[in-house]
């Protein structure tokens, strides 16, 4: 963190904790997890969250995340409450599973006793498309109980992930090699695929019953003839394909199109639920969330009657939820983190294959007072600076 301030970024930044990294260090990508690598994964948290990290967080679809039972997350969840830091998670099934999964999200942070921050809530897949009601119904339902539960969402219909996630975690465990062999032997192919496919799961087998061939498009892969394509696209059974594709390249990703734009409606509509842009870092072929997702929906999403609300959801719901003290308001005392945009031009018009167009409207940016955009450009300045628990 030192490290990254001292550098100058351009933006401010606040970290969390991450479960998936707290797993490796305690166990690389072993599923089973001995008492003494949970006390080790429980002494990394504490040792991050005393350097500044403002929560801890878990990608459960992920390996080796997706090893985790409940009590192991539990157990992390109370070494963050000790400094009254939030859960923020990625669920363990954002499909089929997903009621169970958001229970199992909320378990955890009423047995904890922190706030929860459900990710990039969606329904994804045919099979759950509508269940954005159930979704909202359960996060009432849980504030109702006395659970401080918030969630945030991104403005599109489409996901990015990596490839291998469409696999069930099992497949990855035992690290990279291991993952390649059970890829080179059609028996194990069979029986991921049966895992995959079979009805008497909802979690932990990973996004394959979600897709249809056509939802998947690849955009990254060693091979650039790949990129851009459909996996519909590269002909014979979609699933040995899917294989071949990881076999050359297990680090390949893609942007996946599984959502419907009236659940996305209800989810950008609750109070409950902020704006995120799940987006990595802007370089690359990417997602167009990276570098669009708040002009697009201020742009798309926000008529001018509701634009105070929009602008909650942009600011004080998310720096309240993370104690990024003295920012997402303004008033005497605040912080000048600002951003000045034109109501009538703000936009992105970058797609999935061209995401990195520069958003319209954006007409002035300063932080903490200093300005860092000035008529829409880039002043040169970089005043980011690394926002640590308890700091200002």
């Amino acid at each position: 963190m030192d490290a990254a301030e001292a550098a100058g970024p351009s933006n401010n930044l606040a970290v969390l904790a991450g479960h998936n990294t707290l797993r490796l260090a305690a166990a690389g990508m072993n599923a089973e997890i001995t008492p003494d690598g949970l006390a080790r994964m429980c002494e990394l948290a504490a040792q991050s969250f005393e350097a500044g990290a403002v929560g801890l967080s878990s990608g459960l679809e992920y390996v080796p995340g997706a090893y985790a039972d409940l009590s192991e997350l539990v157990a992390l969840a109370l070494v963050a409450k000790r400094w009254d830091l939030p859960y923020a998670t990625h669920l363990r099934s954002e499909s089929e599973g997903l009621a169970d999964a958001l229970d199992e999200a909320i378990t955890v942070a009423k047995r904890a006793g922190i706030r929860l921050q459900v990710s990039h809530c969606k329904a994804s897949g045919r099979a759950v498309h509508g269940a954005s009601a159930m979704v909202l119904d359960k996060l009432a339902q849980a504030r109702r109980a006395g659970v401080d539960v918030r969630a945030d969402v991104y403005p599109y219909l489409a996901f990015g992930t990596v490839l291998v996630a469409v696999l069930p975690p099992i497949a990855c465990e035992g690290g990279e090699q291991a993952l390649l062999a059970r890829l080179a032997d059609p028996a194990e192919r069979a029986m991921l695929r049966a895992l995959a496919e079979s009805q008497d799961t909802g979690t932990g087998v990973g996004f394959w019953r979600e897709l249809h061939p056509s939802d998947v498009q690849i955009l990254t892969h060693n091979d650039p003839a790949i990129e851009g394509r459909r996996l519909a696209d590269l002909g014979g059974d979609p699933w040995e394909a899917l294989c071949d594709l990881l076999r050359r390249d297990p680090h390949a990703s893609g942007v996946f199109h599984t959502m419907h734009e009236r659940d996305l409606a209800a989810f950008l509509a609750d109070p409950l639920i902020s704006i995120g842009s799940d987006g990595g870092p802007p370089v690359g072929p990417n997602h167009p969330r990276t570098f669009g997702a708040f002009p697009t929906y201020l742009g798309t999403y926000v008529d001018k009657e509701d634009m105070p609300e929009a602008i909650r959801k942009l600011s004080s719901a998310v720096a309240a939820q993370f104690g990024l003290a003295g920012r997402g308001w303004l008033g005497p005392g605040a912080i000048a983190d600002l951003c000045v945009f034109d109501q009538h031009t703000i936009g992105h018009a970058g797609t999935y294959e061209r995401p990195d167009v520069r958003p319209t409207g954006v007409e002035h940016v300063f932080l903490a007072g200093r300005q860092v955009i000035a008529d829409g450009e880039f002043t040169g300045g970089r005043h980011g600076r690394m926002l640590r628990r308890g700091a200002r």
